[in-house]
C-alpha cells in the first residue's frame, strides 16, 4: 500500500510545474526552470526540501528509494539539471547510484547524508560527486549549494522576464523598461521569489522564510517594508505587486498593472 502511494506522490511531484513558458492570463512569465531530482527516502524531509525549492522557483522530482531514483534519471536524463542524492537509500545507495549516472551523464550531484567520514567524502567525490551536504541542514544552505553548482555547471537559467520587469539570476541585475536599476540583496530576492511565483498569493510567513531563511526571527513588518522600498523601485509598475489584506502579497504583473505618477 505505501509503495502505490509513494509512486503516486512522485507522479504528482514530477507533473508540477511545466518549466518553459508559462502563461496566466494577459501577462506572460518568460522562465525556464531547473528541474531537480531529489532521492531521499525520508518522507517527511524528502516534502519539506522539494516544497522549499518549488517556493524557491525549482521543479522537483522525488524519488523515495535508490531503485526508482536511478529509474527516474535515466526516464529524465535530459530534463534533470541536478540530483540532491542521498546516500543512506533502500534498494540501492546513493554511492551506487551515483556511479551508474556517471555511466550515462555529466549532471551536477550533490551528496546529502548524515556520514561525515572523510573516506565516504573521498570515495564519493572520487566517484564524481560535485558537492557534499551533511544532515542536519538548513534548508537555505542547500539552496545556495545549489545555486553555486548551477552557475558553475552553466546550467542556471539566465533571465526571468514578466511585463515591463526582467530579473537576471546570474548577474542579480533588475531591469525595469530593459533599464538596470539598483537593489539591495534582499529586495532582489523578494521580486525574485514573488515572480516565481506569480499569481500565486505568498504569505509574509513564506515569504520571510524564503527571503531570511527559516530562522529568521524578525517580525512580519519587515516584509511590508521592503515591499515599499521594491514598488518605488520598479516604478512605474509598483501596481505588479498587489497586497492581500491579512495575508500577504501576490505578484500579478501585467494583469494588475495602473498608471501611477
Amino acid at each position: 500500500m505505501r509503495k502505490l502511494e509513494n509512486n503516486k506522490r512522485c507522479k504528482n511531484d514530477e507533473n508540477r510545474g511545466t518549466g518553459k513558458n508559462l502563461k496566466s492570463g494577459k501577462g506572460s512569465i518568460s522562465v525556464n526552470k531547473n528541474v531537480i531530482l531529489l532521492i531521499e527516502d525520508e518522507e517527511k524531509l524528502s516534502r519539506t526540501l522539494a516544497e522549499y525549492l518549488e517556493l524557491n522557483g525549482y521543479r522537483v522530482l522525488r524519488a523515495l528509494n535508490g531503485l526508482e531514483g536511478l529509474s527516474m534519471f535515466y526516464d529524465h536524463m535530459h530534463e534533470v539539471d541536478l540530483i540532491l542524492l542521498d546516500i543512506m537509500l533502500p534498494g540501492m545507495d546513493g554511492s551506487e547510484i551515483l556511479k551508474e549516472v556517471r555511466k550515462k551523464s555529466n549532471t551536477p550531484v550533490i551528496m546529502v547524508t548524515a556520514r561525515d567520514s572523510i573516506h565516504d567524502q573521498l570515495l564519493n567525490f572520487a566517484n564524481g560527486a560535485d558537492d557534499y551536504i551533511t544532515k542536519p541542514y538548513a534548508l537555505a544552505i542547500v539552496k545556495v549549494h545549489i545555486e553555486a553548482i548551477l552557475k558553475r555547471a552553466g546550467k542556471q537559467k539566465e533571465r526571468v522576464e514578466v511585463g515591463h520587469i526582467a530579473v537576471e539570476p546570474d548577474t542579480w541585475r533588475v531591469y525595469v523598461d530593459e533599464k538596470a536599476i539598483e537593489t539591495t540583496p534582499k529586495e532582489y530576492e523578494l521580486l525574485s521569489y514573488l515572480i516565481k511565483n506569480k499569481n500565486v498569493v505568498m504569505t509574509r510567513d513564506s515569504i520571510l522564510e524564503s527571503v531570511w531563511g527559516y530562522d529568521y526571527s524578525g517580525d512580519t513588518r519587515t516584509v511590508d517594508t521592503l515591499v515599499k522600498q521594491l514598488r518605488r523601485k520598479i516604478a512605474p509598475y509598483g501596481s505588479y505587486i498587489r497586497s492581500v489584506y491579512g495575508v500577504g502579497y501576490i505578484f500579478e504583473g501585467e494583469e494588475n498593472e495602473t498608471a501611477e505618477a
